[in-house]
């Protein structure tokens, strides 16, 4: 049977997108919900048009969203560019026929804000020729409709050529299999758990699935439409689905299993996350950060926006980041290692408020992107004053784990190295390389608390981190102290 079109709608930051959905769906309003008027988030939304459905698939133009605009592209059937009328090609306009073209889907050019003072049609088709986007009226193969959001003009024409560009494509799917599609967003309820965006391109969804990717698996315990409305099963349709024991990758395609054993035997197959580059840094100055955002396309934007910042003096370490309320043992791991906490559009819990005033661990929360950015850098710029270095004081081989708690274990082991003292930073090195980050909240010798324990004594520790420690891991203490060289 024939499928709906996926339609991805790219183009420069305020070019019109998030409008012209709105215009499309207007009871689905969009724009308003948005901090610093852009599109911060990655979202999925159906319509229909005479009598037949089309998916759309909103991906934000700010520059910091250029993997999620990509992953967007890769996804989708169909890609409009959207190019106001009085602005023309910006640089961001560049990058997203860029991305449509390296996707190898057809393009439908929407001149948006048409009706605008110092709209010029003719100049902006003449700035996509330069960008080797070709309309059907200079002798190109490229549909070009010429749009108004405000004013509701050519939306009926775009919804139309979409639909004949479809019929092109001949989409098809077939309802009887067994739903596979992508993840296009994750995200955690503190009530449901972890939640999942999936777009079904082919096979039907039904409740009760199990449903696996290479990072994640989980049962279908609800199923909701765009609209939040519960349903049964889905075929050919954005979802959300409640139910996956951790959150699945973005832009991970998804499948559905016979049993939770051929989901588990999938996910053991899957290939690990590329390990963290070791690298010596005794003598360098550091700022770490535990990094929180609602969902998981902001924290893949802001982990990408943070990996390129200037990095010759400090040293930037994200050592631990997640989705999801900022909780107090977030702040406790950034007790642990000297990190800030920073929050990208989420709630911090009172608990872990309670405990950042009462330890003065810097906590901050921000609406938008740009200003987490900018505090980060003033940070940095702050901490090269400081001249604090990194000096390792000992390690311990764990030889045995005898509690798991949450975040928290009580581990056994012997000193290796030099003494491990309580209170101070951990890294745990797995393998010749850094797996984890935490802290040694105790420590005890002969079932009582010491204040260390010196190279060839056994002790316990009671050890709070981003990872679960294993037997045979080394852990690596360390303290930050000024540099006097």
């Amino acid at each position: 049977m024939t499928r709906p079109p996926i339609v991805v709608v790219l183009g420069h930051v305020d070019h019109g997108k998030s409008s012209l959905l709105e215009a499309i769906r207007e009871d689905f309003k969009i724009t308003s919900k948005e901090s610093g008027g852009i599109t911060q988030h990655i979202g999925a939304y159906q319509v229909e048009h005479q009598g037949k459905q089309i998916i759309f698939i909103d991906t934000p133009g700010h520059e910091a969203f250029s993997a999620m605009r990509s992953r967007g592209a890769r996804v989708a059937d169909i890609a409009v560019l959207v190019v106001a009328a009085d602005q023309g090609v910006q640089q961001q306009t560049r990058e997203a026929i860029l991305v449509i073209q390296e996707a190898g889907i057809p393009m439908i050019v929407a001149l948006n804000k048409i009706d605008k003072p110092g709209a010029d049609e003719e100049k902006v088709k003449r700035e996509l020729s330069q960008n080797n986007v070709f309309v059907e009226s200079l002798g190109g193969s490229v549909p070009c409709v010429n749009t108004s959001a405000t004013a509701k003009q050519g939306i009926g024409e775009l919804l139309e050529m979409i639909l004949l560009v479809a019929d092109l494509a001949q989409l098809i799917s077939d309802p009887r299999k067994s739903a596979q599609g992508m993840v296009i967003e994750t995200s955690l309820d503190s009530k449901r758990g972890n939640s999942a965006t999936l777009l079904v391109k082919d096979g039907t969804l039904r409740a009760g699935d199990i449903v696996g990717t290479r990072s994640a698996w989980g049962k279908a315990k609800i199923l909701q439409n765009f609209e939040g409305a519960s349903v049964q099963e889905t075929s050919c349709t954005p979802v959300v689905m409640v139910g996956f024991e951790e959150h699945p990758h973005i832009g991970e395609e998804f499948q559905v299993f016979d049993s939770e054993d051929s989901a588990r035997a999938f996910l053991s197959s899957k290939v690990k996350k590329e390990s963290t580059e070791v690298s010596s840094l005794s003598g360098r100055n550091f700022l770490n950060i535990v990094l929180k955002a609602d969902v998981a396309g902001s924290l893949e934007a802001l982990e990408g926006m943070l990996s390129v910042l200037p990095q010759e003096k400090i040293v930037l370490r994200i050592v631990n980041s997640g989705v999801g309320d900022i909780g107090e043992g977030d702040v406790r791991l950034a007790q642990g290692t000297n990190a800030r906490v920073l929050g990208f559009r989420t709630k911090v819990n009172a608990s872990a408020k309670e405990f950042a005033e009462r330890e003065s661990i810097p906590l901050e929360t921000f609406d938008v992107i740009y200003d987490l950015i900018q505090r980060v850098r003033e940070v940095m710029e702050k901490s090269q004053e400081s001249q604090l270095i990194r000096k390792d004081i000992g390690s311990l081989r764990v030889l045995a784990v005898f509690l798991r708690e949450k975040d928290r274990q009580i581990i056994g082991g012997r000193v290796v190295d030099g003494e491990v003292t309580k209170g101070v930073s951990v890294e745990v090195v797995r393998n010749g390389e850094i797996a984890g980050q935490g802290r040694a909240l105790n420590v005890q010798k002969n079932k009582k608390d010491v204040d260390k324990a010196l190279k060839s004594e056994e002790c316990g520790l009671l050890f709070v981190g981003s990872i679960q420690a294993e037997a045979g891991d080394i852990l690596q203490f360390h303290i930050l102290a000024p540099n006097t060289i």
